[in-house]
């Protein structure tokens, strides 16, 4: 089962780094709410099909607890965590973005310290070298912070938090329901934001189908399930570190897709990053408890 759960989260780590070029692309014509709704909306869609045909099942099998309620609270993080990270694109590449992102892995085992438990030397370790690498990579020569990569940074919190509100409830519930009751707070609370700010035309939407298709269906709907599922079965430590690859896939594909290309400062300044992010894991790498 733990391999069913590795499996499960390495291909949604993989689907959510191809989607960071969906999202660059699919924002050409498209604020980022109107992008977020239509792609929300999708993936909704998808997951109400799957449920429905698979309601019944659901809901006879022993102990079964509705993910409806946890789902919502998930959703409400998850809107915070997605909407910063669409608008920070805005500004910043794909590729900085995917490494960026996943400082929520370093910051998942320093958020414990709220939760009373100990921190130890490699966490800190790990936290240090992150955030030299995110120096490298997001502040340039001249001091200067780009939005796009401090809106980024906030973001990180809020995607650890979603992954430890998992955690907390992935066993507890059902993971199908929970991940249709949190993509659908995503799509409603889109929609709220989009009509207040943006004004999409039909043509728009029509004209970035693929991005918001990939976004939707694979990122939304099937990554996120995925990542509940994968939970249920794995340690959020051992979890973290597969969900890291997000960052090597999102630079890959930017680099294929969009053409991206890093200085030697910003490569190291990820190559810091992604360190970083496996010196806070050492223990499990390594066997330890």
């Amino acid at each position: 089962m733990q391999l069913r759960g590795t499996l499960m989260i390495l291909l949604a780590s993989f689907f959510w780094g191809t989607t960071f070029v969906a999202q660059m692309t699919g924002m050409d014509n498209l604020g980022p709410f109107s992008y977020a709704a239509s792609r929300f909306t999708l993936g909704f869609i998808f997951l109400l099909i799957v449920w429905l045909t698979q309601r019944k099942k659901i809901q006879r099998q022993q102990g079964y607890k509705s993910g409806f309620v946890a789902g919502v609270g998930s959703g409400l993080i998850m809107f915070i965590a997605s909407s910063l990270q669409q608008v920070s694109m805005l500004y910043t590449t794909a590729g900085k973005a995917a490494f960026i992102t996943c400082l929520y892995i370093v910051l998942i085992p320093l958020g414990a310290v709220l939760l009373g438990k100990l921190i130890r030397a490699e966490n800190w370790i790990g936290a240090i070298l992150a955030l030299t690498g995110l120096y490298l990579l997001a502040i340039h020569e001249d001091f200067t912070f780009q939005i796009g990569d401090l809106i980024l940074f906030v973001s990180a919190f809020f995607w650890a938090a979603q992954i430890l509100f998992i955690d907390k409830f992935a066993s507890r519930v059902d993971a199908l329901e929970l991940s249709v009751a949190q993509i659908f707070v995503c799509m409603i609370l889109s929609f709220f934001i989009m009509l207040i700010f943006e004004t999409p035309t039909f043509e728009a939407v029509t004209d970035a189908w693929l991005p918001i298709a990939y976004g939707g269906i694979l990122s939304a709907g099937v990554a996120f399930t995925l990542q509940v599922f994968g939970q249920k079965y794995t340690e959020p430590s051992v979890a973290a570190i597969i969900m890291s690859f997000e960052s090597i896939f999102g630079a890959v594909s930017s680099w294929i897709m969009l053409g991206e290309v890093m200085s030697n400062r910003e490569i190291f300044g990820c190559f810091l990053m992604f360190i970083g992010v496996l010196v806070t894991q050492l223990r499990i790498l390594i066997g330890k408890k």
